[in-house]
């Protein structure tokens, strides 16, 4: 594949990623009505959202254009350690170490369900649907 046209893939996926992470921000905030506590949920759900896309795609074969946009681009943008690195710190004590240890047990267990389903779509549609 190109150079050109792979970067063009990646900045394609990362501005959707982008996009989309800001609006689940927006939708999710910190402080919520309907969640418990001041936790940045928006930041854990967009990093469990991004395990579970990623650990979907890697589980399946997928064309080198479809795997640069959807993973390196999208995933990459969407999901975002260094934001979750900043508001664990800005916690402090005991919340900061729950979030750390909430946010990776939730990101593995997204990341296996995700393969999971892609494994289990690829035989229940007899291995099509690349």
């Amino acid at each position: 594949m190109q150079r050109g046209r792979a970067l063009a893939l990646v900045a394609a996926g990362a501005f959707v990623g982008a996009v989309c992470r800001y609006l689940l921000a927006v939708w999710l905030p910190d402080s919520t009505a309907w969640l418990p506590g001041t936790l940045p949920w928006g930041t854990l759900a967009a990093n469990a959202l991004g395990a579970f896309a990623l650990g979907a795609l890697t589980a399946r074969e997928r064309a080198p254009a479809v795997s640069l946009a959807a993973g390196t681009g999208f995933c990459s943008s969407f999901s975002t350690y260094s934001t979750f690195a900043v508001e664990t710190v800005g916690l402090g004590g005991t919340a900061a170490a729950l979030y750390v240890v909430g946010t990776y047990g939730v990101g593995l267990l997204a990341v296996v369900l995700g393969r999971s389903l892609a494994r289990y779509e690829r035989t229940a549609t007899g291995g099509a649907g690349r």
